[in-house]
């Protein structure tokens, strides 16, 4: 079972921009094998974070509106969000040693 929650272009504004802590955006697609490699690499790192960081899951085919304004052109993408801005940006499937180290430093 995922930690992350998913939203859509709707929610991102009151999910993501107005966090008062860092969030870390998932940008996937249901036909991405390597954003399905991901999820339960995600999952890890975010019982790592706990309370510290907040992970949600965007699908790109349902919420293209946030996936454009974001320039997401590879899957998985993932961005780090702190005070509202898009502060860290990591394209493809990494180890999770990376993912973490990318994210540490933003908090």
């Amino acid at each position: 079972m995922s930690n992350a929650v998913d939203i859509n272009d709707a929610a991102f504004e009151a999910e993501v921009l107005n966090s008062e802590t860092p969030v870390v955006v998932d940008f996937w697609a249901p036909w991405c094998g390597p954003c399905r490699k991901l999820g339960p690499i995600l999952d890890e790192v975010a019982t790592e974070f706990g309370d510290k960081v907040k992970f949600v899951k965007m699908n790109t085919d349902d919420n293209l509106e946030t996936a454009k304004n974001y320039s997401i052109s590879g899957l998985p993408s993932l961005l780090v969000f702190k005070n509202g801005k898009a502060v860290e940006r990591l394209v493809g499937l990494m180890p999770k040693s990376s993912i973490i180290q990318n994210i540490e430093k933003h908090l």
